[in-house]
């Protein structure tokens, strides 16, 4: 990181990606699935993938695109490391 902005501009977009995600999880529970008990189960695995776009959609809003690339790739590259077979 370059310095102390930067850093705050990467938790900023943290912060606001897991408060979207926990924004949707609430409207999508309330609105649509008020009384589906699988769609908890379904919310964890779809979340995974949808949280990772948010997080790069606003890492380029606000500049960090490829930070947020970067760690997108090394997140994935660890998830694939525990299917591995050592």
């Amino acid at each position: 990181m370059k310095n102390a902005w930067t850093a705050g501009i990467i938790l900023l977009v943290f912060a606001l990606t897991g408060t979207s995600v926990m924004l949707l999880k609430k409207y999508l529970q309330t609105y649509f699935f008020a009384d589906a008990r699988w769609f908890t189960y379904t919310y964890y695995w779809l979340i995974l993938p949808f949280y990772n776009l948010l997080l790069l959609a606003y890492g380029w809003v606000f500049g960090q695109f490829a930070f947020f690339w970067e760690f997108e790739k090394r997140f994935f590259n660890r998830i694939a490391g525990i299917f591995k077979k050592k």
